[in-house]
């Protein structure tokens, strides 16, 4: 038997992702997690904000307000994925001398300096600097584009280091930057990944008919459809990781401490009888 609920895989993988995106923000919030990555919180935060106003306001807003709004809102999210990435590092490699830092820093920045540059198109100058609202808008395109994929290449390097060299620091396997981290790049690669793949079909690809068209569009949609379900298991990897205490950990070293405090008088109790 056959049942079309009417759903499409685009609306079950959005809803999908908005719920978990919801839950991880209260494993977040519930398990104590936002003050030592407050970034991470407000990348997640970010991303759910991008996801309402998505549903919310395409196609139901005028073109150019509505092109400000997203474009303000991913130069946002670039920027603060960038400084994601400054958190991770910081908390991985806190205990690297400075001149590992600055070497490791500058090898990370140029690499991936090198290929946002040689990525892709760049629009001529001409286009960027008209002085209008379309080359405004055009030049904020131009700079959350760039820099999400900067961060994206920034955190797959940093994903590298930590799995190679975490374990000399303060980010072994079992801790909660390296899950996190672990996390961030696998997204990343794949969302890189799609990038690269389409700019290929696209440049490789000629229409000559409706047909051709509807079936590279489809490809698109499979696409985007499995970088969602990478995005959807790093949120469920980072939901059950971040919601277990750090081996070591005060919580997990000590969970006496959270318990009532009836029960810890249990014991006093039973030694005040046994004496009398």
């Amino acid at each position: 038997m056959h049942l079309n609920l009417g759903f499409s895989a685009v609306q079950i993988l959005w809803t999908l992702t908005f719920a978990a995106l919801l839950v991880l923000l209260v494993v977040l919030l519930g398990r104590d997690r936002v003050r030592r990555f407050p970034w991470f919180t407000a990348s997640m935060v970010m991303m759910t904000l991008r996801m309402v106003a998505s549903r919310l306001l395409y196609g139901k807003m005028a073109p150019i307000v509505s092109s400000e709004i997203f474009l303000v809102l991913a130069l946002v999210a670039a920027i603060v994925s960038l400084l994601v990435v400054v958190e991770m590092a910081r908390r991985a490699f806190s205990g690297a001398g400075r001149v590992a830092w600055i070497t490791a820093t500058l090898v990370l920045v140029a690499v991936g300096g090198v290929v946002v540059v040689l990525w892709g198109p760049w629009p001529s100058a001409k286009a960027l600097f008209a002085g209008s609202t379309l080359g405004a808008l055009r030049l904020m395109q131009l700079i959350a584009q760039k820099a999400e994929t900067l961060a994206d290449l920034l955190v797959i390097q940093l994903g590298i280091l930590v799995v190679l060299f975490g374990r000399r620091y303060h980010a072994d396997w079992r801790s909660h930057v390296q899950q996190i981290v672990i996390g961030l790049s696998t997204a990343a690669m794949a969302q890189l990944g799609v990038r690269a793949i389409w700019q290929v079909i696209a440049l490789h690809t000629t229409i000559h008919s409706q047909a051709d068209y509807r079936r590279v569009m489809g490809l698109e949609d499979k696409f985007v459809n499995a970088d969602s379900v990478v995005l959807l298991a790093a949120l469920v990897w980072w939901i059950v990781c971040l919601w277990i205490d750090e081996p070591g950990s005060k919580a997990a070293a000590d969970p006496a401490e959270d318990a009532p405090p009836v029960a810890k008088q249990l014991p006093h109790a039973a030694e005040s009888k046994s004496a009398s």
